[in-house]
């Protein structure tokens, strides 16, 4: 049996269906985009490959040897195949689809973003299962793995390999209660640091909020620090403390428990939510419409489509 090694090259094959139909070395040539001097070695090389002439020199033209008689229709058939291989794509219909999707979200995304993405789920693809893991140092081997298929955040630690585009920047606000003893329609910098605090620890930006304070030499008298969100809108509307969080899941929190919005009164460096996917899985049908869902579903600016998609 002739081994893998010794099998002729696609492009000799396709010699050999061309030399086929022209008899001629000179069209045949023509129709490759080749030179006659190219085209005769390949021959050379295909003829030595399958122990056979397959064409001769005659009067009217290259005349196929029996051997190549017999080869034509099984050439014809590996080419076909091939032009079937290198034109498949696996086909995704989210109608249709069966498929379990897993999320690596931060904590706020389980509360801003979640929501909103299985309502659309369930009313275009009712058949994903959705799964969602806690965006921590493990995300970047779970995306490479594909144990996470997108990680949608604020991660800027991960590294090469990993495909990023920006959903939505992010500002920060105040949250207090509407019911808080001492502050009313501004809340000054100096109001702010002489107020108890809740300081969020899981917060993926919780980083750039401590380096502002830091640079305008502010300490906060914290009072709670929850693990999470969960509660923090009732602790807040409960009670005299602030917080300070990324806009969004302050507004979330704020709609949800009435509570009152502020602008920060010292400046603290945004950032972007950006949703982020392994190279391995750039083409994946399947991981392409998720993505184009998340962007629809959250894109800031339809001018920023192809901005900062790029594999670091």
């Amino acid at each position: 049996m002739m081994s893998i090694d010794a099998l002729p090259e696609p492009k000799l094959l396709h010699l050999f269906d061309v030399l086929y139909d022209t008899r001629s070395v000179t069209r045949t040539a023509e129709q490759l985009g080749q030179s006659q001097p190219t085209i005769s070695l390949w021959l050379g090389k295909l003829r030595e490959q399958l122990g056979d002439p397959l064409f001769v020199r005659t009067p009217t033209g290259m005349a196929p040897t029996p051997q190549a008689e017999a080869l034509i229709t099984p050439c014809r058939e590996v080419l076909e195949s091939l032009r079937r291989l290198t034109a498949w794509e696996i086909g995704f219909d989210p109608a249709s689809a069966q498929r379990r999707f897993r999320l690596g979200l931060s904590d706020a995304s389980h509360i801003t973003l979640l929501p909103r993405i299985l309502e659309h789920l369930r009313r275009h693809a009712p058949g994903i299962r959705l799964e969602v893991a806690r965006i921590d140092g493990n995300t970047e081997r779970a995306l490479e793995t594909g144990e996470v298929d997108l990680a949608v955040g604020f991660v800027p630690w991960l590294g090469g390999g990993i495909y990023q585009q920006m959903l939505f920047p992010q500002d920060w606000i105040c949250l207090i209660s509407p019911r808080h003893p001492r502050i009313r329609k501004t809340l000054p910098l100096k109001t702010y640091i002489r107020e108890g605090h809740v300081f969020v620890s899981a917060g993926t930006g919780q980083k750039l909020l401590e380096a502002a304070l830091t640079r305008s030499n502010i300490e906060r008298q914290i009072v709670l620090e929850p693990p999470g969100f969960l509660g923090l809108g009732a602790v807040i509307d409960s009670t005299d403390l602030i917080a300070t969080l990324p806009r969004q899941i302050g507004e979330t929190l704020a709609s949800t428990h009435g509570l009152v919005v502020h602008a920060c009164p010292f400046p603290i460096e945004t950032f972007a939510v950006k949703q982020h996917w392994h190279a391995r899985y750039h083409q994946d049908p399947g991981n392409r419409w998720l993505r184009s869902t998340l962007l629809e579903l959250f894109q800031y600016s339809k001018n920023s489509l192809a901005a900062d998609l790029s594999a670091r």
